[in-house]
């Protein structure tokens, strides 16, 4: 039977990570078997599971350092092929919940081409968690798009999702083909990981999933997107979130050396104009991503 490994990396958020785990504990996996591990980041307080889901199929093992989301998925990724023979494995933030069917239909999706190397889900801001919740009635809360797939914009070396911000009404409900899969909720066959690897852990954080897809796609494989397996985020996360001055910083850093991985001539020359542009213009914590960039700092680094 089909085996799934799903990973989940907590770091000093224990309460979003208990109500992933029961989420997940109300899934449907008729056809398939799957385990869930629970990759403790580094965090301050050791995460240990609550009475009620001290179960055989959830597991936690513990990195005593801070890997990132890039290290602590590899980690787990790693720990359940090895120990289950995984056929799938299902990359979940722990700051989501989900629908009782989201996993079965990114399983069926996967089987119905064999060119198909990952398949993301859709996923909706969490009820009251939208960026801008005021903007939308309040029957609208819920169905708010966070992720309908993904596109890059080579010109501008940024990466969106689509539908970001847009009340569901249906208008991405066609299975369609992604430039990338989003690490919020991503099912990677095993063949991926042996052909293409894992994450590169020099992004640590932010567009290492960009990378990833990317890899994934230039091997010869589709990057899919599931309207019907649905997921919702909360949208916190442990970096502090976009604006934070971690989210600038690796963000920043982490865009030219995708630009530098993946890009053009075309592609590079205009990575070098943004570095002389936030050099001159940036936030602290920009200039310094240019720097370490430059230097080759990559993986974790200290932000001034």
């Amino acid at each position: 039977m089909i085996h799934v490994s799903i990973i989940l990396i907590t770091y000093n958020s224990r309460e979003d990570t208990i109500d992933c785990l029961r989420s997940l504990e109300k899934i449907k996996c008729s056809g398939f078997k799957c385990n869930i591990i629970v990759v403790d980041n580094a965090s301050k307080d050791i995460f240990e599971l609550p009475k009620d889901l001290q179960t055989d199929h959830i597991e936690v093992i513990r990195s005593e350092t801070n890997k990132g989301f890039t290290g602590g998925n590899n980690l787990g990724v790693y720990y359940g092929v090895e120990k289950y023979n995984s056929d799938y494995v299902l990359l979940l933030n722990n700051d989501t919940t989900v629908d009782e069917e989201f996993l079965k239909e990114l399983v069926r999706t996967a089987q119905s081409d064999p060119r198909i190397g990952m398949v993301g889900s859709k996923i909706y801001f969490s009820k009251g968690r939208e960026f801008h919740s005021e903007s939308y009635k309040k029957s609208e809360l819920g169905t708010v798009l966070w992720y309908a797939g993904g596109s890059i914009d080579w010109n501008h070396l940024a990466a969106f999702h689509r539908g970001v911000d847009e009340v569901d009404r249906g208008q991405f409900d066609t299975q369609t083909e992604s430039d990338f899969a989003t690490g919020c909720s991503v099912l990677v066959k095993r063949e991926i990981l042996e052909k293409v690897g894992m994450f590169d852990k020099r992004f640590f954080l932010y567009l290492e999933d960009v990378d990833w897809s990317v890899r994934v796609t230039k091997a010869g494989y589709k990057v899919a997107f599931c309207p019907s397996s649905v997921v919702y985020h909360k949208n916190a996360g442990s970096s502090g979130g976009s604006g934070s001055v971690i989210h600038e910083y690796y963000q920043t850093r982490n865009r030219l050396l995708f630009a530098f991985k993946h890009g053009t001539w075309k592609e590079i020359v205009t990575a070098m104009r943004i570095a002389v542009s936030i050099l001159v213009f940036g936030s602290s914590a920009q200039r310094q991503a240019i720097v370490h960039f430059f230097t080759m700092q990559f993986g974790k680094q200290p932000i001034l």
